[in-house]
Order: structure tokens, then C-alpha cells, then sequence
């Protein structure tokens, strides 16, 4: 019977070493390099490769007190703004919004956005399903804390892998995103009723008992800046109403039949809403 030669160890090291660098080479497919401001750094995602919808993602990090903005800003701040033109092999490109957080703006307002860590999920339709595609974003964005900086990240990644690294983190951050609802059928959690006397908006909102919720409410178009929606004092029997103004519209908009959307958000879900204002 013939002896097992043992392999030297430099020869085990090398082996070792070759695994890593293909499991780094593996990794970095789904991930693009990070792009690196004096306070934030940004990226791309790849999910897996399947289907004729591929989700991906943008994740930012932020240092110490910095944050960035929601698509909404608030009553100050700068919403990010993407360009995927230079893309290859991709119909489209659609940006998603985990719930924000609320934050004081510095003077005496409210403004929306993201602190330390946050990924927004692509939805991304290719052109051809079955050719290569890669997204390329231009995006122009801001992080602030006293004061507001801005920043811009040139970020390129190929959709390649069948079965990506980063598809827990994805479905993680799809699962902060808010659920489409339909008015009426609140359920536990919901919304009841929207109402509008003149210029000022009412949102019924039902809620499990000791449940804190928040509520934010856009307008159909960036140019709308509708102010924070506090709770009321009195409510109907077994909802929590809150009440906004109609300050920030445009002066050339038409509120009848505008489109609002509402984003109610407790600890435990969130839900999204699109109502015509009658």
C-alpha cells in the first residue's frame, strides 16, 4: 500500500490564501468599492439574478452624529438625487425608502433622513433578462450635523451572481420599507379616514393600545413642503387623529384632487398611502 505524502505547509498556506482571495473576488461582485466623503461613505449592492425584477441596493454610512435626508427632507435639508442613465441593460431603476427618523433641523423645525446606517433597496428592470447589466449611479446627496455638506459618489457595479452574498441584507432592508395600503380597512393598524376643511387635513389613525406611531405626509410633487402632522387633542372614539396644514404648496397647484401620500409607521410596520384630496 502507498503512503500518504504530506503536503508541505507552505503549499496549505497557499491553498488557504488562494480560497480567500476567490471568496473576496466573489464577495466584491456583489458589491461595489466604497465611495468615501470626510463623513459618509456610499456603495452599491447586487442582489441575486433572477427573475425579470432584480433588487439592489445603495447603503451609506455615517459617522458619529452625521445624517443624510429621505426623500423628503423636512422642514430643511436636501433629498438625494439619483442618475442611472449611464446603466447598461437596464430599463429602470426605482429608489426605496426605509422609514425615516424624525430630527430637529437646528431651527425649531423637523427634518427626515437616516443616522449611522441605512440601505435603500433598487428595484431594477433590465432591458434583456438574459444579457449582462450594469448600474451605474451618479448620485448627489448631503450629510449633515450643525451644519449641511454637500457630497457626490460616481458608484458602478455588474450584476452577475446567481446566488449573491448581500440577499440577507436586502430582504432586511425591503422589510423597512412601507407596505401599500388602501384607506378604510385599518385592521389593528391603519388608516381610517382622510378629511380636509379648507386648508387643513385630518388623518384618522387606528392603533393597537400604547403603540406609538408616527405620521408623514408629501405632497404629489417635490415642490410640496407640507409641515409635520401632529395628534389633536380630541379624537374620535378609539383612533388617534393627527392634523397638518396645506403650507408649502405651490402657489400654481391645484389642491382639489392633488395626490397625497401618507407614510404611517409604528415599531412594528409601516404602511404607505396615496390620497386624493377632496
Amino acid at each position: 500500500m502507498s503512503k500518504m505524502v504530506p503536503r508541505p505547509a507552505w503549499m496549505a498556506f497557499v491553498a488557504l490564501a488562494s480560497l480567500g482571495a476567490f471568496s473576496q473576488a466573489a464577495c466584491a461582485q456583489d458589491a461595489s468599492d466604497w465611495a468615501r466623503e470626510a463623513h459618509s461613505a456610499v456603495r452599491l449592492l447586487a442582489g441575486s439574478r433572477n427573475g425579470t425584477v432584480l433588487i439592489g441596493g445603495i447603503e451609506f454610512e455615517l459617522q458619529g452624529d452625521w445624517k443624510t435626508y429621505w426623500r423628503t427632507p423636512g422642514d430643511s435639508g436636501v433629498p438625494p438625487r439619483f442618475d442611472f442613465s449611464k446603466s447598461d441593460n437596464v430599463e429602470s431603476v426605482t429608489p426605496l425608502f426605509p422609514v425615516p427618523m424624525k430630527f430637529p433641523d437646528g431651527a425649531g423645525g423637523t427634518s427626515y433622513g437616516y443616522k449611522k446606517h441605512v440601505i435603500l433597496p433598487l428595484r431594477i428592470v433590465p432591458k434583456e433578462a438574459d444579457k449582462p447589466m450594469t448600474v451605474r449611479l451618479t448620485l448627489n446627496y448631503a450629510v449633515c450635523e450643525k451644519l449641511c455638506v454637500p457630497a457626490e459618489a460616481d458608484l458602478e457595479l455588474g450584476f452577475a451572481s446567481a446566488a449573491s452574498t448581500k440577499d440577507a441584507e436586502l430582504r432586511e432592508a425591503l422589510n423597512t420599507v412601507p407596505t401599500p395600503k388602501q384607506i378604510g380597512n385599518a385592521g389593528s393598524l391603519g388608516i381610517s379616514a382622510v378629511t380636509r376643511e379648507a386648508r387643513r387635513v385630518y388623518v384618522d389613525v387606528a392603533k393597537p393600545p400604547n403603540t406609538h406611531v408616527e405620521l408623514f405626509a408629501e405632497g404629489p410633487t417635490d415642490q410640496w413642503a407640507l409641515p409635520e402632522p401632529k395628534p389633536v387633542a380630541s379624537s374620535p372614539p378609539g383612533l388617534t387623529r393627527f392634523a397638518f396644514e396645506l403650507d408649502g404648496v405651490p402657489a400654481d397647484a391645484h389642491i382639489e384632487g392633488s395626490l397625497l401620500k401618507l407614510t404611517l409607521a409604528s415599531p412594528e410596520a409601516a404602511q404607505e398611502y396615496s390620497v386624493p384630496l377632496n
